[in-house]
């Protein structure tokens, strides 16, 4: 076997790896959170955290397979190891990323939510004098 399709299926199962690990720990910490926001229904934080999970497989999976193309070829464990570390590190950022507007978004829904069963304020009882 050719050492860059060596790598490619190194990279393939590293990749696939960690996109299962990443979104079954989001999944599972986002399930508390998802509760909160969406605390007037019961179904709905379940059906969101899947719809979430089901874009993120989706999203990096793609991302995966149209990264995985190298331009150069690999002649030697160096250069394998070298275009790996390379290919994991960009997926790792964008993995990273997808987490980070994920949490942006949700927190703009639980603030959203939290403003919209807010009690409204109390008028005043009386003005005061002026000065």
């Amino acid at each position: 076997m050719d050492l860059t399709v060596l790598s490619y299926v190194i990279y393939l199962l590293i990749s696939v790896v960690v996109t299962v690990w990443v979104a079954r720990t989001l999944s599972r910490a986002g399930r508390v959170f998802l509760a909160r926001v969406f605390s007037d229904s019961e179904q709905l934080p379940e059906a969101v955290n899947h719809l979430l999970v089901v874009g993120f497989y989706l999203v990096n999976l793609g991302f995966v397979s149209l990264y995985l193309k190298s331009g150069t070829t690999a002649d030697n464990a160096r250069q394998v190891f070298e275009g790996l570390s390379v290919k994991e590190g960009v997926v790792l950022l964008v993995l990273g990323g997808m987490h980070l507007g994920n949490v942006f978004v949700l927190n703009k829904l639980r603030t959203s939510s939290h403003r919209d069963h807010a009690v409204p304020p109390v008028p005043p009882t009386g003005f005061l004098p002026e000065a």
